[in-house]
């Protein structure tokens, strides 16, 4: 049987289901640019209609930190960016546009037009890229056996898109997107999903992701191991969204923290 080595411990596991944006992909690179422009666009919608823009900036809308320089370059763990779904998303964006005048059904529709207005910018650049150690680790587990799903927030086209530009799809036997269940992270419905197609049973799998709504997930599903990715100057630290209480079996800086191991059968 496959053994999962994260932080010292060992997880007897059969299979592991990957969170996407911040595990895999690198969320600022693709997510920070798509809500840039969102909040452009729409801000530009108000304008036209000579209303005054959000009366919040961007961190304080969805969770985005930014440099020096004015620009994204972090995300708080525990934001509706990292952690709510588009929809959710955009639901904070209908409500500032409400608070600057428009109707509520106006706030929304304009809302819906600038995300499409962003995914048609982020479609056309394509701007995804894996996070260090992320391709080594998946070829360790394909060479493992070990069946692979990702469980994401974003929905599942888009999601799966987004797999196929990093060279990644075909390492991952389920896509479950937040659209497949009633209840999204950080309830267990996408984990026992992503376990049903893969025939998973017993709770012998393991959930890795970068906040505490996939490990809330997980623990809910009832997974042997809850694994949290942070920056090593952020673990144990409440700064960031990296609480000292997290429910995380094991919290470690990469994926070049984990390993696959055989567990050798009697002689």
């Amino acid at each position: 049987m496959p053994i999962l080595r994260a932080a010292g411990t060992d997880y007897r596991i059969d299979g592991i289901l990957f969170d996407k944006d911040g595990t895999l992909l690198d969320f600022i690179y693709t997510w920070g640019n798509w809500s840039e422009r969102l909040l452009a666009r729409f801000s530009a919608f108000l304008q036209e209609r000579k209303l005054p823009p959000p009366d919040a900036d961007l961190d304080a809308l969805w969770g985005a930190l930014r440099a020096n320089d004015g620009n994204v370059s972090d995300y708080d763990r525990n934001g509706p960016l990292a952690m709510g779904t588009v929809d959710e998303i955009l639901t904070i964006l209908a409500w500032q546009g409400y608070r600057s005048g428009l109707s509520w059904a106006e706030a929304k529709t304009l809302a819906a037009d600038a995300k499409r207005w962003a995914d048609e910018r982020l479609e056309a650049s394509r701007s995804a890229r894996l996070l260090p150690h992320v391709l080594p680790f998946l070829e360790e587990c394909r060479r493992s056996g070990l069946p692979l799903a990702v469980v994401t927030a974003d929905d599942t086209l888009p999601a799966v898109k987004h797999l196929e530009w990093l060279g990644i799809r075909e390492f991952f036997s389920a896509v479950i997107g937040t659209d497949q269940v009633k209840q999204g992270k950080p309830y267990p419905d996408m984990a026992l999903l992503a376990c049903d197609r893969l025939g998973l049973d017993g709770g012998r799998f393991a959930v890795i992701g970068d906040t505490e709504g996939d490990i809330r997930m997980a623990k809910e599903a009832g997974a042997a191991a809850a694994i949290r990715i942070a920056a090593i100057g952020d673990r144990g630290s409440a700064a960031d969204g990296f609480s000292p209480a997290s429910e995380a079996d094991a919290i470690v800086s990469s994926l070049r923290e984990l390993s696959i191991i055989q567990e050798e059968g009697p002689t």
